[in-house]
């Protein structure tokens, strides 16, 4: 009968019906507090069927009893729960050796609480939003202290996941960071959290580690490149990356032999700052023809005709393409199937989108490892539903395999 009352989808509707008629329920509060003392009861029997087990008879069964140890009465024990504290009485035996599994030794929180509180902190809820969700749920008190402990507990797994080998080649890298702000003995600092997607052979996507450090650097991300090196990273075919000074020399010294593919949408973006608002749509319409070239060749035949007519009037938007026209032309020797993957950063951006979505009601974080958590919980998140491969895939490896022949296959 008790499993039935906590279980209600395993016991008849007539039963049910006898219950709500014995109890006479006025409202939800009623049901609650039955459903807390019938789970405290199912818990004390439990407690006493295990002892059963283990002594090897039951309690009122001494006639069978073929052991020197025996029952001893019982230690008292408040507990957390989902129902709020439950009182339990734990049965002791004479030696001392008992030790219940349904509630353990040491343990005084059963209601997973911990796991709810990392959840809730995972999907960007504030300590003090945290400590009124839980109390209202379990009537259970839990301050901002106690919040940060419990997620201080994920600071080791975070590290196993920051340090785990990595595989030896990926087609695709994808680099790009984020900015926050940290409080720190006083003074607000700036802060950018270095995050790394991968795309593996599989064509799957991965997220191969967070760093957070100063201002964005191309000093920080050599540091960021040879630590994928360390843990496994032999050869990436392309990095595509923003705009940031230093990043190519970066990536040239730690990975020599992979292209560099600016992101087409940021050089856009850089360019169209240039051009008077008037003007934008026009621009934008003729850099089209650039970027959706058949070849570099009819690409830079393109770029030239429009230098030609906006080169007077818009030259530092036309130089900005001429500076870096060495990053932004490994796109065009590509078919479309790898031209779709490479032509924007869109998926570091979405993921920063996510990261922002759990940050929000954050304007800065009280240290590093406390915005280390919240991104690595709002990452788990995210790759739980990385499970497909690019579209196309077959054929982008399978050109992948022309383009960059003797690499795929080490």
């Amino acid at each position: 009968m008790l499993r039935g009352v906590i279980f209600m989808g395993t016991i008849p509707k007539n039963v049910l019906r006898e219950i709500i008629k014995e109890n006479d329920f006025k409202n939800p509060g009623e049901i609650y507090a039955y459903l807390k003392d019938a789970f405290k009861d199912l818990l004390q029997e439990m407690l006493e069927a295990e002892m059963d087990v283990y002594l090897g008879y039951d309690k009122n069964d001494v006639k069978n009893k073929q052991t020197d140890n025996y029952r001893n009465g019982h230690s008292q024990k408040t507990v957390k729960s989902q129902y709020g504290e439950v009182d339990l009485s734990i049965p002791r035996d004479r030696k001392g050796e008992f030790e219940p599994k349904i509630v353990p030794k040491y343990k005084r929180d059963i209601s997973e609480i911990e796991e709810k509180i990392i959840s809730l902190y995972a999907r960007g809820m504030s300590t003090r939003d945290i400590h009124d969700q839980i109390k209202d749920l379990y009537g259970i008190d839990v301050s901002a202290e106690m919040v940060s402990k419990i997620t201080e507990r994920i600071v080791p797994e975070i590290r196993e996941w920051q340090n785990r080998p990595l595989n030896a080649i990926y087609p695709f890298v994808f680099m790009d960071a984020i900015h926050y702000k940290i409080r720190e003995d006083g003074h607000i600092l700036n802060r950018a959290a270095y995050v790394v997607i991968g795309v593996g052979i599989d064509g799957i996507k991965d997220i191969l580690g967070i760093w957070i450090g100063e201002n964005e650097s191309s000093k920080f991300w050599l540091g960021v490149l040879n630590e994928l090196k360390n843990r496994g990273v032999e050869d990436v075919l392309m990095f595509c990356v923003d705009g940031l000074t230093g990043l190519k020399e970066a990536i040239e010294t730690a990975f020599p032999k992979s292209e560099v593919q600016r992101c087409i949408i940021h050089q856009l973006r850089n360019s169209f700052k240039y051009v008077s608002y008037k003007d934008l749509k026009i621009f934008s319409k003729d850099f089209k023809q650039v970027y959706t070239a058949a070849s570099e060749d009819i690409a830079m035949e393109k770029f030239y005709e429009i230098k030609e007519k906006w080169g007077k009037q818009y030259p530092f938007a036309i130089r900005s393409w001429e500076n870096n026209w060495d990053v932004i032309s490994p796109f065009f020797k590509f078919p479309d199937e790898v031209r779709k993957i490479i032509y924007t950063t869109n998926i570091i951006e979405g993921l920063h989108r996510q990261f922002r979505k759990v940050t929000k009601s954050k304007s800065m974080f009280p240290s590093d490892q406390s915005l280390e958590k919240m991104l690595y919980l709002a990452s788990l998140n995210v790759m739980k539903k990385w499970t497909q491969r690019y579209k196309n895939w077959d054929r982008v490896l399978s050109q992948l395999l022309i383009m960059f022949e003797g690499r795929l296959e080490q």
